[in-house]
């Protein structure tokens, strides 16, 4: 498995000819700029998946007292992104 950074993801359609049949750790998607939707569009094959990371999206989506539950709704709108996607890959 190889880490690489959901903030460029054209780079994965090189990232892919080098590695083609490796999954690949994608952290950086939500707070820290990487969008879900373009890391699948490059990233994604029929062999081999990611596994996306959104740490900061999710944990540091409220700092008042609704912490936990503005963290479950960032979660699971990032959930339902994801499985939008795979429904249409």
């Amino acid at each position: 498995m190889y880490v690489v950074g959901a903030t460029k993801a054209g780079y994965f359609t090189e990232i892919r000819k080098i590695v083609p049949d490796s999954f690949l750790l994608v952290p950086g998607v939500g707070a820290q700029g990487g969008s879900l939707a373009e890391v699948c569009k490059y990233g994604m094959s029929k062999n081999v998946g990611l596994l996306i990371n959104s740490s900061r999206g999710i944990i540091y989506a409220s700092n008042g007292t609704d912490f936990a539950a503005k963290a479950r709704e960032e979660a699971l709108k990032l959930q339902l992104e994801m499985e939008e996607i795979l429904f249409n890959f």
